[in-house]
């Protein structure tokens, strides 16, 4: 049981937040598409980043697809994603020193991710971040991804904090409203989406070196 005399944490997303994963994610849909002789375009990913593969691929192929085949394409996308963030992984600007700052503050913090197990797992330590957070949650513990406000509610459930007081860093419009379904704060980076699109969130930043501790105990109740 996680301590509750600390009630507040962040919650971060994953891709796009910590680490610097689009492309490497975008060309392991095209290199999926090229092998399996189905079409892709730059908007359709975008426009489905940060979704889980089980809502990304029926979308994909326009067609009713089977749960074994959308788990043999998924199987295949991320074992290509694996090959090509190997060793080329990096975290985005900012990142070690806001989250060494949000643990001085007494800030529990977590990872609240639609990747699967495998991915946050071999990505966290990739960058040698994985001890920084008390909990993970992953894509294969929820049943209901981004735009529901599941993955965030587990991570709260984990932490023993309440969800008033709980802060979600996305990059992702699904999960700026997962947050908000969740009755969590919200600090969105424009890191894949534009601040128009990401107008829903508390605060907007460009990057993860315009935030500070006292930008996320702003947020919380008093």
């Amino acid at each position: 049981m996680k301590k509750t005399n600390q009630h507040k944490a962040v919650i971060f997303d994953l891709d796009g937040v910590l680490v610097d994963s689009g492309e490497f994610h975008k060309q392991s849909w095209y290199d999926l598409a090229a092998k399996e002789g189905f079409s892709l375009t730059d908007e359709f990913f975008y426009s489905t980043f940060g979704m889980q593969n089980y809502q990304i691929i029926p979308q994909m192929l326009g067609t009713d697809v089977t749960p074994d085949e959308i788990e043999r394409l998924s199987v295949l996308k991320e074992q290509r994603f694996r090959e090509l963030v190997a060793d080329k992984l990096t975290l985005l600007d900012g990142v070690p020193e806001l989250i060494e700052k949000l643990k001085s503050s007494g800030f529990l913090l977590a990872v609240g991710s639609s990747a699967p197990w495998v991915n946050l797992d071999f990505m966290l330590r990739q960058v040698e971040i994985d001890s920084c957070f008390d909990v993970l949650v992953c894509g294969d513990e929820i049943t209901h991804s981004k735009p529901a406000p599941d993955t965030f509610l587990k991570a709260a459930e984990k932490l023993s904090v309440s969800p008033d007081r709980c802060v979600v860093v996305e990059d992702a419009v699904q999960g700026v409203e997962a947050a908000i379904a969740a009755g969590m704060a919200t600090v969105a980076v424009t890191t894949t989406r534009s601040r128009q699109e990401l107008d829903r969130a508390d605060i907007i930043v460009d990057s993860m070196t315009e935030l500070n501790a006292d930008s996320f105990e702003k947020l919380l109740p008093l």
